[in-house]
């Protein structure tokens, strides 16, 4: 199987390279970007061939592509990979708006190809063993979550996390998306309701003319009576040992379960960088992902994180916006 990754925006498609080389089977075709000077750099540096366009590396017949775009452009990647007749899986958040996530949609849908969206922690090791047992029953009746998905701002990383026209929102748009896509997973129930408050206390030195927001809170209501709370605030400062992490707190009848994404690191120090930081050594949770991407193709059944889930979280998330600007709840 032939994967190619168009473009070297969004900074997982670092690790997806290695991940995609790491698979049996599977050959990566080969990378492009809008970006020449981006992509010839990634190029360089992973030894991999690039292509001076998208429609150059799909008409290179790959079997699939990973979206990696700045937010704004995954409708028109994912619909010219549907027209190619090739399998995608997109990052996260699927899109800015609605309209965009349901055309990408029906474009996959029209071609009879996969569409799959980035929410790798569907496969991280502890939130899957969490969700087993659940859904063994083992906690009882559930009540509640506390949930948090924190980060540095993505300045270092990726500028155009800042921007609004790129990244369509901020800290909202940037980590709620996972969090709601992992609590519909473990509660097989849908959002009925969104609170949310916002600000830009944090890194207001470091963008002093942001049009987003860097703090966020929301309040989640969902059909079965279960509600979660969700920080998403780039809280996190620059000499932070890592971009951020994901946790929560379930609230169930029997008990409380305390989940940490990333507890499994080692931290370093180094005389050369004057920081700390985080060597993660725990299982991949990209590596789970892009298996189950390519398993998904290979046995011609959905992937489990799919194109529907990312509209789903998508929602959510712009219904936080709404919430924030009119300082009430938005029923779904």
């Amino acid at each position: 199987m032939k994967i190619g990754i168009l473009s070297f925006a969004h900074l997982h498609a670092e690790a997806y390279i290695q991940n995609v080389r790491a698979m049996p089977g599977v050959e990566l075709l080969g990378i492009a970007d809008d970006d020449a000077a981006r992509g010839q750099h990634f190029a360089q540096t992973f030894g991999a061939r690039y292509f001076d366009s998208y429609a150059a590396l799909l008409a290179a017949r790959p079997d699939a592509v990973l979206v990696c775009s700045e937010n704004n452009h995954h409708r028109a990647l994912v619909e010219m990979a549907a027209d190619a007749r090739v399998h995608v899986l997109s990052e996260k958040p699927l899109a800015t708006n609605l309209a965009d996530a349901r055309a990408m949609l029906e474009a996959c849908e029209r071609a009879n190809v996969k569409l799959m969206t980035a929410f790798p922690m569907r496969f991280s090791a502890p939130l899957l063993e969490i969700k087993t047992r659940l859904d063994a029953n083992e906690f009882g009746r559930v009540y509640a979550f506390n949930a948090t998905n924190q980060g540095q701002a993505p300045l270092q990383h990726r500028a155009w996390f800042v921007d609004k026209d790129l990244a369509g929102g901020g800290a909202v748009m940037d980590h709620t998306v996972h969090l709601a896509d992992v609590l519909r997973w473990y509660l097989q129930s849908q959002v009925v309701e969104v609170y949310a408050q916002t600000n830009r206390i944090l890194y207001a030195r470091e963008i002093p003319d942001a049009r987003v927001e860097t703090g966020g809170l929301l309040m989640l209501t969902f059909a079965n009576g279960v509600f979660a709370t969700i920080d998403c605030s780039w809280n996190k400062p620059p000499y932070y040992p890592t971009w951020g992490g994901l946790t929560f707190e379930m609230v169930s009848e029997r008990g409380v379960v305390l989940v940490d994404a990333f507890k499994q690191n080692l931290v370093t120090y180094r005389h050369a960088s004057q920081r700390a930081a985080w060597d993660y050594w725990g299982s991949d949770a990209n590596q789970a992902m892009l298996d189950e991407f390519v398993a998904a193709i290979r046995e011609e059944r959905p992937p489990r994180a799919t194109g529907e889930d990312g509209l789903r979280a998508l929602e959510i998330a712009l219904a936080a916006y709404e919430s924030a600007a009119t300082d009430k709840p938005v029923r779904l």
